[in-house]
Protein backbone atom coordinates (compact mmCIF):
# COMPACT_ATOMS: atom_id res chain seq x y z
CA UNK A 1 0.00 0.00 0.00
CA UNK A 2 1.36 3.50 -0.78
CA UNK A 3 2.51 5.32 2.28
CA UNK A 4 0.23 8.28 1.61
CA UNK A 5 -2.82 6.03 1.82
CA UNK A 6 -1.59 4.41 5.03
CA UNK A 7 -1.34 7.78 6.72
CA UNK A 8 -4.99 8.50 6.03
CA UNK A 9 -6.20 5.38 7.85
CA UNK A 10 -6.95 6.95 11.26
CA UNK A 11 -9.08 9.60 9.56
CA UNK A 12 -11.09 6.90 7.77
CA UNK A 13 -11.74 5.01 10.99
CA UNK A 14 -12.71 8.22 12.77
CA UNK A 15 -15.09 9.27 9.99
CA UNK A 16 -16.69 5.83 9.97
CA UNK A 17 -17.18 5.87 13.73
CA UNK A 18 -18.90 9.27 13.50
CA UNK A 19 -20.90 8.76 10.30
CA UNK A 20 -22.56 5.45 11.18
CA UNK A 21 -24.27 6.55 14.42
CA UNK A 22 -25.15 9.89 12.83
CA UNK A 23 -26.87 8.21 9.89
CA UNK A 24 -28.59 5.85 12.30
CA UNK A 25 -29.83 8.77 14.44
CA UNK A 26 -31.12 10.68 11.42
CA UNK A 27 -32.94 7.59 10.22
CA UNK A 28 -34.63 7.08 13.59
CA UNK A 29 -35.61 10.76 13.80
CA UNK A 30 -37.09 10.52 10.30
CA UNK A 31 -39.11 7.43 11.25
CA UNK A 32 -40.43 9.04 14.43
CA UNK A 33 -41.38 12.22 12.56
CA UNK A 34 -43.20 10.22 9.88
CA UNK A 35 -45.12 8.17 12.45
CA UNK A 36 -46.15 11.25 14.41
CA UNK A 37 -47.02 13.33 11.36
CA UNK A 38 -49.26 10.69 9.80
CA UNK A 39 -50.64 9.49 13.17
CA UNK A 40 -49.52 5.91 12.65
CA UNK A 41 -48.99 5.09 16.33
CA UNK A 42 -52.14 2.99 16.62
CA UNK A 43 -50.97 0.76 13.76
CA UNK A 44 -47.50 0.33 15.22
CA UNK A 45 -48.35 -1.32 18.50
CA UNK A 46 -45.76 -4.07 18.93
CA UNK A 47 -47.96 -7.14 19.26
CA UNK A 48 -50.53 -5.93 16.75
CA UNK A 49 -47.89 -5.39 14.06
CA UNK A 50 -46.25 -8.78 14.60
CA UNK A 51 -49.58 -10.59 14.61
CA UNK A 52 -50.31 -8.89 11.28
CA UNK A 53 -47.02 -10.19 9.84
CA UNK A 54 -47.54 -13.64 11.37
CA UNK A 55 -50.89 -13.89 9.56
CA UNK A 56 -48.96 -14.19 6.30
CA UNK A 57 -47.29 -17.35 7.57
CA UNK A 58 -44.04 -18.35 5.93
CA UNK A 59 -44.37 -15.63 3.28
CA UNK A 60 -43.38 -12.85 5.67
CA UNK A 61 -39.92 -14.26 6.46
CA UNK A 62 -39.42 -15.44 2.87
CA UNK A 63 -40.10 -11.98 1.44
CA UNK A 64 -37.81 -10.41 4.03
CA UNK A 65 -35.02 -12.89 3.19
CA UNK A 66 -35.52 -12.21 -0.52
CA UNK A 67 -35.19 -8.45 0.03
CA UNK A 68 -32.01 -8.95 2.05
CA UNK A 69 -30.57 -11.32 -0.55
CA UNK A 70 -31.07 -8.85 -3.38
CA UNK A 71 -30.08 -5.68 -1.48
CA UNK A 72 -26.25 -6.08 -1.47
CA UNK A 73 -25.95 -6.98 -5.18
CA UNK A 74 -28.19 -3.99 -5.98
CA UNK A 75 -26.05 -1.72 -3.74
CA UNK A 76 -29.00 -0.91 -1.46
CA UNK A 77 -28.33 0.22 2.14
CA UNK A 78 -28.63 -2.55 4.69
CA UNK A 79 -29.40 -0.56 7.84
CA UNK A 80 -33.09 0.18 7.06
CA UNK A 81 -33.66 -3.50 6.23
CA UNK A 82 -31.98 -4.54 9.49
CA UNK A 83 -34.19 -2.18 11.48
CA UNK A 84 -37.25 -3.54 9.69
CA UNK A 85 -36.26 -7.02 10.81
CA UNK A 86 -36.53 -6.06 14.46
CA UNK A 87 -39.76 -4.17 13.94
CA UNK A 88 -41.50 -6.97 12.07
CA UNK A 89 -40.19 -10.12 13.71
CA UNK A 90 -38.98 -9.15 17.19
CA UNK A 91 -35.53 -9.57 18.72
CA UNK A 92 -35.11 -13.35 18.37
CA UNK A 93 -36.43 -14.10 14.89
CA UNK A 94 -35.38 -10.64 13.71
CA UNK A 95 -31.73 -11.47 14.46
CA UNK A 96 -32.00 -14.89 12.82
CA UNK A 97 -33.69 -13.65 9.64
CA UNK A 98 -31.42 -10.62 9.36
CA UNK A 99 -28.21 -12.58 9.95
CA UNK A 100 -29.22 -15.25 7.42
CA UNK A 101 -30.53 -12.75 4.86
CA UNK A 102 -27.52 -10.43 5.12
CA UNK A 103 -25.16 -13.37 4.73
CA UNK A 104 -27.08 -14.62 1.69
CA UNK A 105 -26.94 -11.15 0.14
CA UNK A 106 -23.23 -10.76 0.88
CA UNK A 107 -22.57 -14.18 -0.63
CA UNK A 108 -24.55 -13.40 -3.78
CA UNK A 109 -22.60 -10.16 -4.29
CA UNK A 110 -19.36 -12.10 -3.71
CA UNK A 111 -20.30 -14.69 -6.36
CA UNK A 112 -21.36 -12.00 -8.84
CA UNK A 113 -18.00 -10.25 -8.49
CA UNK A 114 -16.04 -13.48 -8.80
CA UNK A 115 -17.85 -15.06 -11.75
CA UNK A 116 -20.10 -12.55 -13.53
CA UNK A 117 -19.03 -8.93 -13.14
CA UNK A 118 -15.32 -8.89 -12.35
CA UNK A 119 -14.44 -6.04 -14.73
CA UNK A 120 -17.33 -3.90 -13.48
CA UNK A 121 -16.33 -4.44 -9.84
CA UNK A 122 -12.67 -3.65 -10.55
CA UNK A 123 -13.77 -0.38 -12.17
CA UNK A 124 -15.90 0.46 -9.10
CA UNK A 125 -13.00 -0.22 -6.74
CA UNK A 126 -10.30 1.53 -8.78
CA UNK A 127 -8.40 4.03 -6.67
CA UNK A 128 -9.78 2.79 -3.34
CA UNK A 129 -8.02 0.93 -0.54
CA UNK A 130 -10.15 -2.08 -1.29
CA UNK A 131 -7.87 -2.81 -4.27
CA UNK A 132 -5.29 -3.98 -1.70
CA UNK A 133 -7.74 -6.45 -0.17
CA UNK A 134 -6.36 -9.49 -1.98
CA UNK A 135 -2.87 -8.89 -0.56
CA UNK A 136 -4.33 -8.62 2.94
CA UNK A 137 -6.40 -11.75 2.49
CA UNK A 138 -3.35 -13.73 1.34
CA UNK A 139 -1.60 -12.71 4.59
CA UNK A 140 -4.46 -12.78 7.07
CA UNK A 141 -7.22 -14.93 5.58
CA UNK A 142 -10.52 -14.90 7.49
CA UNK A 143 -9.28 -12.21 9.90
CA UNK A 144 -9.71 -9.61 7.14
CA UNK A 145 -13.36 -10.61 6.72
CA UNK A 146 -13.79 -10.39 10.50
CA UNK A 147 -12.22 -6.94 10.55
CA UNK A 148 -14.43 -5.51 7.81
CA UNK A 149 -17.58 -6.88 9.46
CA UNK A 150 -16.75 -5.69 12.99
CA UNK A 151 -15.24 -2.36 11.86
CA UNK A 152 -17.40 -1.25 8.91
CA UNK A 153 -15.17 1.53 7.58
CA UNK A 154 -16.06 0.76 3.95
CA UNK A 155 -19.51 0.71 2.31
CA UNK A 156 -21.13 -2.67 2.94
CA UNK A 157 -21.97 -3.46 -0.67
CA UNK A 158 -18.47 -2.54 -1.91
CA UNK A 159 -16.82 -4.84 0.62
CA UNK A 160 -18.97 -7.74 -0.53
CA UNK A 161 -17.98 -7.18 -4.15
CA UNK A 162 -14.33 -6.63 -3.24
CA UNK A 163 -13.98 -9.99 -1.50
CA UNK A 164 -15.16 -11.66 -4.70
CA UNK A 165 -11.95 -10.45 -6.37
CA UNK A 166 -9.74 -12.03 -3.70
CA UNK A 167 -8.48 -15.59 -3.29
CA UNK A 168 -10.50 -16.30 -0.16
CA UNK A 169 -12.68 -19.41 -0.38
CA UNK A 170 -16.44 -19.08 -0.51
CA UNK A 171 -16.91 -21.22 2.61
CA UNK A 172 -14.49 -19.20 4.75
CA UNK A 173 -15.93 -15.91 3.53
CA UNK A 174 -19.53 -16.95 4.17
CA UNK A 175 -18.89 -18.37 7.65
CA UNK A 176 -16.77 -15.39 8.77
CA UNK A 177 -19.35 -12.97 7.38
CA UNK A 178 -22.18 -14.65 9.30
CA UNK A 179 -20.30 -14.85 12.61
CA UNK A 180 -18.72 -11.40 12.67
CA UNK A 181 -21.81 -9.51 11.50
CA UNK A 182 -23.71 -10.84 14.52
CA UNK A 183 -22.65 -8.14 17.06
CA UNK A 184 -23.93 -5.31 14.86
CA UNK A 185 -26.98 -7.31 13.84
CA UNK A 186 -27.95 -8.14 17.42
CA UNK A 187 -27.53 -4.53 18.57
CA UNK A 188 -29.56 -2.88 15.82
CA UNK A 189 -32.27 -5.54 15.65
CA UNK A 190 -32.77 -5.57 19.42
CA UNK A 191 -33.01 -1.78 19.42
CA UNK A 192 -35.48 -1.62 16.54
CA UNK A 193 -37.59 -4.42 18.01
CA UNK A 194 -38.27 -2.20 21.03
CA UNK A 195 -38.48 1.22 19.39
CA UNK A 196 -42.23 0.75 18.96
CA UNK A 197 -42.51 1.39 22.71
CA UNK A 198 -41.29 4.92 22.03
CA UNK A 199 -44.07 5.50 19.51
CA UNK A 200 -46.55 4.59 22.26
CA UNK A 201 -44.99 7.16 24.60
CA UNK A 202 -43.12 4.55 26.67
CA UNK A 203 -39.40 4.37 27.43
CA UNK A 204 -38.99 0.74 28.41
CA UNK A 205 -35.92 -0.89 29.92
CA UNK A 206 -35.68 -3.02 26.77
CA UNK A 207 -35.48 0.14 24.65
CA UNK A 208 -32.77 1.59 26.90
CA UNK A 209 -30.82 -1.66 26.64
CA UNK A 210 -31.14 -1.46 22.86
CA UNK A 211 -29.77 2.08 22.88
CA UNK A 212 -26.85 0.91 25.03
CA UNK A 213 -26.06 -1.94 22.62
CA UNK A 214 -26.08 0.43 19.64
CA UNK A 215 -23.75 2.83 21.46
CA UNK A 216 -21.35 0.00 22.33
CA UNK A 217 -21.09 -1.34 18.77
CA UNK A 218 -20.77 2.20 17.41
CA UNK A 219 -17.73 2.73 19.65
CA UNK A 220 -15.93 -0.38 18.35
CA UNK A 221 -14.04 1.53 15.60
CA UNK A 222 -12.80 4.15 18.09
CA UNK A 223 -11.68 1.51 20.59
CA UNK A 224 -9.95 -0.42 17.83
CA UNK A 225 -8.24 2.75 16.63
CA UNK A 226 -6.83 3.48 20.09
CA UNK A 227 -5.59 -0.09 20.59
CA UNK A 228 -3.84 -0.17 17.23
CA UNK A 229 -2.40 3.31 17.71
CA UNK A 230 -0.83 2.27 21.04
CA UNK A 231 0.82 -0.66 19.31
CA UNK A 232 2.02 1.54 16.47
CA UNK A 233 0.22 -0.60 13.89
CA UNK A 234 -1.64 0.25 10.70
CA UNK A 235 -5.35 0.92 11.10
CA UNK A 236 -6.50 -0.28 7.68
CA UNK A 237 -6.47 -4.02 8.25
CA UNK A 238 -5.18 -6.36 10.94
CA UNK A 239 -1.44 -7.03 10.82
CA UNK A 240 0.62 -10.01 11.86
Amino acid sequence: MPRGQEGDSPAIVKKASIARPLIFLLLIVGIIFTVRYFHLQEYLEKERLRQFIAAYGVWGPLIYLAVWTLAPPLSLPGLPITLAGGLLFGPFWGVIYTAVGATMGATLAFLMARYLARDWVEARLAGTRLMTLDDKVSQEGWKVVAFTRLIPIFPYFLVNFAFGLTRISLGVYTLATFIFMLPLTIAFVYFSSNILDLFQGKVSKELLLGVLLVVIVSLIPLVFKKIKARRGESLDFPDE
